[in-house]
């Protein structure tokens, strides 16, 4: 007798503050598949500098992981929820994960963002972010691109030539 056990999806997991990392490495070895994006930034002390690896959205850290998985995530420590609404977990769409994927694995220089609900929709047409749509913001003569999540409402941009975007109809 075989069961059908529902695919895996991505999940938006909400941690406790600073605990973004252990998270990640907690689910790994929990035998899931955690996605962290990470930005590195500058840091300065008075003896020295260091470049340091910063969550590029605090707070949140996703898994890739079946519904059966659930209360494994939930009782690993520094988790404070999986992100959904009344009915359960809701699943970061795939295009999101691999669009943040992409910008984090680029040379490209990104930020944090705050996630936009207005704005123009454009895709990517020439560059490493081919194929990537997000929201366009103008910023003087070049063109800069939010990434979102919706289901966090995070986002992370990029300045991009305005030239290597065009509108999604």
């Amino acid at each position: 007798m075989t069961t059908d056990q529902p695919a895996p999806h991505w999940y938006a997991i909400r941690t406790r503050s600073r605990h973004e990392k252990r998270v990640s490495d907690e689910l790994a070895a929990r035998g899931m598949e955690p996605f962290l994006p990470l930005m590195r930034r500058w840091r300065q002390w008075k003896d020295r500098r260091k470049l340091v690896a910063f969550p590029l959205f605090p707070g949140y850290c996703f898994a890739h992981f079946p519904p059966s998985a659930r209360v494994a995530v939930l009782t690993a420590h520094g988790v404070v929820q999986i992100l959904g609404n009344h009915d359960g977990p809701v699943p970061v769409p795939e295009s999101e994960i691999e669009a943040v994927r992409r910008l984090v694995e680029s040379t490209l220089p990104y930020d944090p963002h705050p996630y936009l609900t207005e704005g123009m929709a454009v895709e990517v047409i020439r560059g490493p972010l081919v194929g990537v749509r997000g929201i366009l913001l103008r910023k003087g003569a070049r063109a800069r691109l939010v990434i979102g999540v919706t289901l966090i409402q995070q986002g992370a941009s990029v300045e991009l030539d305005a030239l290597d975007v065009s509108p999604v109809s």
